[in-house]
């Protein structure tokens, strides 16, 4: 018999044989999605939540603050044309339509979370399970290679569909048009579905779950800065393809509805997730392709608790100070181009620099903008330290630290000064970039100048981050308040003005509150004020880790 004719009459016993090998590598699949998601729900639901009240509150918000048309209309000319809001949103198409305001204010946002969600799931319940040991117990049982990935991937599908569905459903019960809201519900979906592909790509590469996750939140961070830069710089160009949230971006919802770029979206998520797991048959369990460097055979830096917190958190201070300082090169890129926009529009002159008359402030006045959202997403990048404290201790590893001689103040100062000298050298060297780029293309503005604004806007970032370290130290079980600070922090700071809230309802900012040294006369009062809240909050801090039990 020839070696065709032996390969031919094997065939049948060869596709059982793979195909019974294809079902071994995900048996098990069925009850650990079922225990998965019932053990994960908890944490998914504000996700699915969050996205779908960003979509309903600015239809409710239209309604309230919108139904006189000329308050519509200076509304329209004081954001639609606004370069600082298109950075964040996106480009506003049509603000004329409560579809087309919610589209605007919720389509980048939701985008943005429906795929930071997406690879906190896969990472989670991928990588994350490797860590800790429980991957162990798991595989004990009758469970195959690629069934923890394919339940990561399924929970992070599921995630998505529902946030995607229930946003286009309670958006459609609250007034907005069927079409509008499914096409603005299928952008959250299809974010999550991509951004579930680079964390199944990430958790194979990552020497652990920490360093899968930075680069999976890392590469979307990335994405929406890209399609920022794009929407602000040139929005109808051939570079919104360059991300893939300038995808879902081209659906349009409200205006156009075009449902061709989903497939697209569904194509690269697809290829992602096939990467992944082609990835993780190749890996050896518990380890990355990106394999971690040895430790040194001494301790080194790590023999002292504050050599311990500097290594712990070498890798965001170091990833965050380098993103951050990028973000401020790209930032005062932008300012250049979008100064033009500032002087020919008196609406946006008064949002971004209110008061502001000649050239000089109104620059100045565009550049705090910028600075402010640096300060935001440092804030970010400061409470996520502050919770490595918490981590630490729900991972039982802070008690055998006190167990000797270390005290709990020495403990938390150590963390403390990390998350809050940390976050503030990378505001700095976001800011030092930003004046680099700027100040020579702008007569009016100097480095030392926006170095001294940036100096200014510390208090501010500490204040928001000194929320997160007040409730860790003394009630963990509300340490979620400092994202609603952060968030309510962003809402008021960018739309605010342009919603034309009370100063009262503008003061609670703390950013709000920072000097325009470009002035003159400059009120400090504010900024003592929000330093003198800090001041207490590290209090409250450190009082409150003193009495409170150890995990």
């Amino acid at each position: 018999m020839s070696a065709t004719s032996e390969l031919r009459t094997s065939d049948p016993g060869d596709v059982a044989n793979r195909t019974e090998g294809s079902s071994r590598t995900t048996a098990g699949l069925r009850p650990l999605l079922v225990a998965s998601m019932h053990q994960d729900a908890r944490l998914i639901a504000p996700w699915v939540v969050g996205i779908t009240v960003l979509s309903i509150s600015s239809i409710l918000a239209y309604n309230i603050l919108f139904g006189d048309p000329a308050t519509q209309a200076q509304f329209i000319q004081s954001v639609g044309a606004n370069p600082a809001l298109n950075l964040v949103f996106g480009p506003a198409r049509d603000l004329s339509t409560v579809d087309g305001f919610t589209a605007w204010r919720s389509q980048a946002l939701g985008g943005l979370f429906a795929g930071l969600m997406a690879i906190l799931i896969v990472t989670r319940n991928s990588r994350a399970n490797e860590d800790s040991g429980q991957a162990e117990l798991i595989a004990s049982g009758v469970v195959g290679r690629s069934t923890r990935l394919a339940v990561a991937v399924a929970m992070a599908t599921i995630a998505s569909f529902a946030a995607g569905g229930l946003a286009a459903l309670l958006t459609i019960a609250f007034g907005g048009g069927v079409v509008a809201s499914i096409s603005l519900g299928a952008t959250f979906t299809a974010a999550g579905l991509m951004f579930a592909g680079v964390a199944a790509v990430t958790a194979q590469l990552g020497s652990d779950s920490r360093a899968a996750g930075s680069m999976a939140i890392g590469t979307l961070g990335a994405c929406y800065l890209i399609r920022g830069y794009v929407d602000t710089a040139d929005p109808d160009g051939w570079a919104v393809w360059l991300s893939p949230l300038g995808w879902t971006e081209q659906v349009a919802p409200s205006t156009a509805n075009n449902w061709w770029p989903l497939l697209a979206c569904l194509a690269l998520a697809l290829a992602l997730v096939a990467i992944g797991f082609r990835l993780q048959n190749i890996r050896d369990f518990g380890q990355g392709l990106i394999a971690s460097r040895p430790g040194p055979g001494r301790g080194r830096l790590v023999a002292s608790i504050w050599g311990l917190a500097i290594r712990l958190n070498r890798s965001a201070v170091i990833t965050w100070t380098i993103g951050l300082t990028i973000i401020g090169a790209v930032f005062g890129s932008l300012s250049t181009t979008m100064i033009e926009v500032v002087e020919t529009n008196p609406a946006v002159a008064h949002v971004l620099a209110a008061g502001a008359t000649t050239k000089s402030e109104l620059s100045f006045g565009l550049l705090i903008t910028l600075i402010n959202l640096v300060v935001i997403i440092a804030a970010l990048y400061g409470i996520g330290i502050a919770n490595r404290v918490y981590s630490e201790e729900v991972a039982f590893r802070v008690e055998p630290l006190l167990a000797g001689s270390l005290t709990r103040f020495k403990y938390l100062a150590s963390n403390v000064v990390v998350a809050l000298v940390g976050s503030a050298v990378a505001v700095m060297a976001a800011v030092f970039a930003m004046s680099l780029v700027a100040a020579p293309a702008n007569d009016s503005v100097t480095v030392g100048a926006l170095l001294l604004q940036g100096l200014v806007a510390i208090p501010a970032l500490w204040l928001l981050v000194g929320v997160s370290l007040a409730a860790i130290g003394a009630k963990p079980k509300v340490r979620l308040i400092a994202w609603f600070g952060v968030v309510a922090t962003f809402g008021l700071t960018l739309l605010g003005p342009s919603f034309n809230l009370p100063d009262w309802a503008l003061g609670i900012s703390p950013l709000w509150h920072i000097p325009n040294l470009k002035s003159s006369d400059p009120d400090f009062g504010g900024l003592i004020a929000i330093s003198l809240i800090a001041t207490a909050l590290l209090v409250v801090s450190f009082v409150g880790f003193r009495r409170r039990d150890v995990l």
